[in-house]
């Protein structure tokens, strides 16, 4: 095997539970986003639009539809001889079948695989976050530092800081302190996921944690923290832009919603750093004339005879006459019929809001969705004719109501 400078990791096998129903059924990388993509696009697209062309996705969780979905790495220009998209499954050793125990566990059992390409430098990335990021220059970062860590970070406001791991930084980027969801933080750089280690130091502290007794194999509770009090060099990467964790319902409805928000600085049409997808064949968009459809996204595929506002409309989806959808989301092969109402809501894949049925409500106070609670609609469940779902309710996939 030819030697590769980088090779990127891709932990993707993470339960998404927050997520409740929508990831009942499939990975949380795999939850439909943005009218046209999954949440794995971002991380994928990022890794070749910055030159990284060696990527092993790590699933475990529900795997079927995220393998399915990344195939043979053709959309994101993965599917190459030498290196591409590799999907990394928990397998059957000598001495027994064992699942992945935590991040690091993860990467420590597929040694193997980042043995065979040589690299230098291995980047660990989330399948799970929303965001355009050069990993390249982080890279160059990583390299002008002589680092044997470096972690990205975003300047959070406070009030949300005991949510990430927080670092404390010199003048120079240093990390002199790190802190896992402290519950006072003292900084409020947080830790994206993002990691560039050398991999030679990236194996040795994988090897110590798996023979450390009692670790939590984790690279924020264990693998950070060991190396920083073993005096390692560790430096900050600071990223200034779009990131969104996608990991409760609320956080991933606001984040489809912000791809049509024109205050927020997400731009999907950027031809310089383009997300790809593997996109459904479908038609063209249909809007009848009655139709009223205002800022948002509609995919192809979707046939609008209702009322549409500030909503992410994915592919296939069917709104009937005399429909109103508002500040929803509704993901692909969906129908809403005729006089049903949707509201502050998620409906999920292939899922039908009989006629006259509504779900959600539109809240006083518009700018706190968590507290107030975004409906959810599972996969290919059905809404029966004149029903009510409350905000905050779900409804489980497949369930007649």
């Amino acid at each position: 095997m030819a030697k590769t400078n980088v090779v990127a990791m891709l932990l993707a096998g993470g339960q998404g539970s927050r997520l409740g129903v929508l990831t009942k059924k499939i990975a949380k990388p795999a939850v439909p986003y943005g009218g046209n993509y999954r949440i794995i696009d971002f991380p994928l697209s990022n890794c070749v639009n910055s030159g990284i062309y060696t990527v092993g996705v790590l699933t475990q969780y529900q795997p079927l539809e995220l393998n399915d979905y990344l195939g043979n790495g053709q959309p994101w220009d993965l599917d190459r001889l030498n290196g591409g998209v590799h999907v990394l499954s928990p397998y059957e050793a000598i001495g027994g079948a064992e699942w992945y125990k935590g991040t690091a566990n993860a990467i420590y059992q597929n040694i193997q695989f980042i043995e065979k390409y040589d690299p230098e430098y291995v980047v660990i990335l989330s399948g799970d976050h929303i965001y355009k990021m050069n990993y390249a220059k982080m890279i160059d970062f990583h390299k002008e530092n002589d680092a044997a860590c470096t972690i990205a970070v975003l300047e959070v406001p406070w009030e949300e800081a005991s949510r990430f791991g927080i670092l404390a930084t010199d003048e120079n980027d240093k990390i002199y302190e790190f802190a896992e969801k402290p519950a006072q933080p003292k900084s409020n750089k947080a830790s994206m996921g993002v990691y560039v280690f050398s991999w030679d130091k990236l194996k040795e502290y994988l090897t110590l944690d798996e023979n450390t007794e009692g670790s939590a194999n984790d690279f924020g509770k264990n693998i950070i923290p060991t190396m920083l009090n073993a005096g390692e060099r560790m430096f900050a990467f600071p990223f200034k832009g779009y990131w969104k964790d996608v990991g409760t319902i609320a956080s991933l409805w606001e984040a489809n919603l912000d791809i049509i928000n024109p205050n927020v600085d997400l731009d999907l049409s950027d031809q310089s750093w383009k997300i790809y997808s593997r996109n459904p064949m479908s038609p063209p968009h249909y809007i009848g004339a009655e139709a009223k459809v205002e800022n948002s996204s509609i995919s192809e595929g979707c046939e609008i005879e209702g009322d549409v506002d500030y909503s992410v409309i994915f592919s296939d989806v069917t709104i009937e006459e005399g429909a109103d959808v508002k500040y929803s989301v509704i993901m692909p092969g969906a129908t809403i019929k005729k006089g049903a109402k949707v509201y502050y809501s998620i409906v999920a894949e292939n899922a039908v809001i009989d006629e006259d049925a509504k779900i959600g409500e539109i809240p006083e106070l518009l700018d706190d969705p968590e507290a107030w609670g975004i409906a959810v609609i599972g996969s290919d469940a059905k809404i029966g004719k004149g029903k009510f779902v409350k905000p905050g309710d779900m409804i489980a996939s497949g369930e007649e109501v």
